[in-house]
């Protein structure tokens, strides 16, 4: 109940709180603070099973950039999405909370950790102006941020790292992500072949991933050789480029879209091939086969759940970590062959 606004069960069925059936009441408020980024995000959400399995009357805020990536329509799922603003900062600075959780290290993040009032917390904090681990835990993944030669070393998930931090052993739990079917349209899309999406970009920050439009156009020429159905994938900043693969090999591209009905669109496809991009955690999330294209990574960073494979270039990156391509001999992705991503496709298509 929020009382600044009539409650649901008042409005539906006239109760008021002297005779409400409806009401539970919750034993914890718990408090995770993901910012982003969008793909962040989404891989997080397996935290709320065992959360929820430890605290089952607990109300869960999760505070984000984007909301509209949280689960609210499961069992397993988040009670008050909030987005990342001045009023709900506000709210929350005002909320005493059993449990904190920070998994974001930037400032802002930080920042708000320290501030809110809390019984317990886990992740980061803010000390001196500085990121702070609040909990030992937390120390392995702020040295893996901070220096390369941890992070290459490192052979744990993104899950296994943030539900140590939490105190929880990670066993396999699945991305969670709502599939809103009232933005699902009708696509142009032969479902009698397996329909494989290539996600083609990887944000204009990080262009060290970028595979050149050669590759993309021998692998969908390949591809449609073998009789899959092939759509293109990408956002607003791919909208040209996608265009352009589309004339030049008479592929599908319906355009970009909001997150909602992108979902619904990567959700059509039977696999997918990606970069390390928001694309690839929806498609993860929606238990697609995925084959991942990664050269800049520590791959022990992904959580394929056995249904995805991935391939890198045949050559040493030498950019670990580094938004734009900084080795001047060659670049990577350019080793990183068409016809080894076709290869993966196959074995994935089952």
């Amino acid at each position: 109940m929020r009382a600044d606004v009539p409650c649901k069960p008042s409005k539906l069925y006239g109760v008021d709180c002297s005779d409400c059936k409806y009401y539970e009441k919750f034993s914890k408020k718990i408090l995770i603070i993901k910012l982003g980024a969008a793909g962040d995000v989404i891989r997080t959400t397996p935290l709320l099973y065992p959360i929820k399995s430890e605290c089952h009357y607990a109300k869960i805020y999760w505070l984000t950039n984007f909301p509209e990536l949280l689960p609210v329509d499961s069992e397993i799922k988040v009670d008050e999405p909030l987005r990342f603003n001045l009023e709900n900062v506000l709210f929350l600075q005002e909320t005493k909370f059993d449990i904190v959780i920070n998994l974001d290290k930037d400032r802002e993040a930080v920042a708000l950790a320290s501030k809110i009032n809390s019984f317990k917390k886990f992740g980061y904090t803010l000390i001196n102006g500085a990121c702070y681990p609040v909990n030992k835990d937390a120390e392995h993944k702020l040295l893996t941020g901070m220096f390369d030669e941890y992070s290459k070393k490192n052979m744990k998930s993104y899950p296994e790292e943030i539900f140590e931090i939490c105190g929880y052993n990670f066993k396999k739990e699945k991305y969670l992500l709502d599939v809103d079917k009232n933005s699902d349209r009708e696509w142009d899309i032969n479902k009698k072949k397996k329909v494989a999406g290539l996600n083609t970009g990887c944000g204009s920050r990080w262009t060290s991933r970028l595979w050149k439009n050669d590759y993309w156009v021998e692998l969908i020429n390949k591809l449609k050789d073998s009789d899959y159905e092939v759509v293109l994938l990408g956002g607003e900043q791919e909208h040209d480029n996608n265009t352009y693969l589309a004339e030049l090999t008479n592929s599908k591209y319906f355009g970009h879209f909001d997150i909602r009905t992108f979902i619904n669109l990567v959700n059509k496809c039977d696999i997918v091939v990606t970069q390390v991009t928001m694309g690839l955690h929806i498609a993860i999330a929606l238990g697609k086969k995925v084959v991942l294209l990664n050269n800049i990574f520590n791959a022990n960073e992904f959580e394929l759940y056995g249904n995805g494979v991935i391939v890198q270039p045949d050559k040493e990156c030498k950019c670990y970590f580094s938004p734009k391509c900084r080795n001047e001999e060659y670049k990577c992705m350019d080793h990183l062959l068409p016809s080894d991503v076709f290869e993966a496709v196959n074995k994935m298509k089952g």
